[in-house]
C-alpha cells in the first residue's frame, strides 16, 4: 500500500519512527514533509497528505504534530477525508473498522515512539467492516 506521511516541526522524530514502521509493514511511503525542525504552519502538511489520498495518488495517510489536534482539524476540513486522531490501540482500530478512517492523526507530544509505532502497526492492519457503517459514512 502507498501512505501519505506529513508532520510540522514538532512531529520531526516521531515521523522517523512512523517510516521506519511503515516500511517494516511493505508499505511505500509518500513523504510530504516537513524535513526540519523550523517552525512551519501544519496545514499545509494537512493539506498535502489529504489530498494525495483524496485524489487516489495514496490509499492512506498519516499526519503528525505536537499534540494531533491541529492535523486532524485541518484534514477533517477537505471532503472525502475521514481523520482519526489516535492515541491508542482501540481506537485505532475502531477509526478502521466503523468509520473507515482514511488519515491517522498522531500527538508527537502525547505519545511516545513504541506507543506510536503500535498504533500505526494496528491502524495500517485494520480494515473497514462496512455494512451499518458504510451506510453511516455515506450520511456525511
Amino acid at each position: 500500500m502507498k501512505v501519505a506521511i506529513g508532520c510540522d516541526h514538532g512531529g520531526i522524530d516521531l515521523k522517523k519512527t512512523v517510516v521506519a514502521v511503515l516500511t517494516e509493514l511493505g508499505h511505500a511511503v509518500d513523504d510530504q514533509g516537513c524535513n526540519s525542525t523550523d517552525s512551519v504552519d501544519y496545514p499545509n502538511f494537512a493539506r498535502s497528505v489529504s489530498t494525495l489520498v483524496k485524489e487516489g495518488g495514496c490509499e492512506c495517510g498519516i499526519l503528525i504534530c505536537g499534540t494531533g489536534i491541529g492535523m486532524s482539524m485541518a484534514a477533517n476540513r477537505i471532503h472525502g477525508i475521514r481523520a482519526a486522531l489516535c492515541n491508542e490501540m482501540f481506537s485505532a482500530k475502531m477509526s478502521r473498522e466503523h468509520n473507515d478512517a482514511n488519515i491517522l492523526c498522531l500527538g508527537a507530544r502525547v505519545i511516545g515512539p513504541g506507543l506510536a509505532a503500535e498504533i500505526v502497526r494496528t491502524w495500517m492492519t485494520s480494515e473497514f467492516a462496512g455494512g451499518r457503517h458504510q451506510r453511516r459514512i455515506d450520511m456525511f
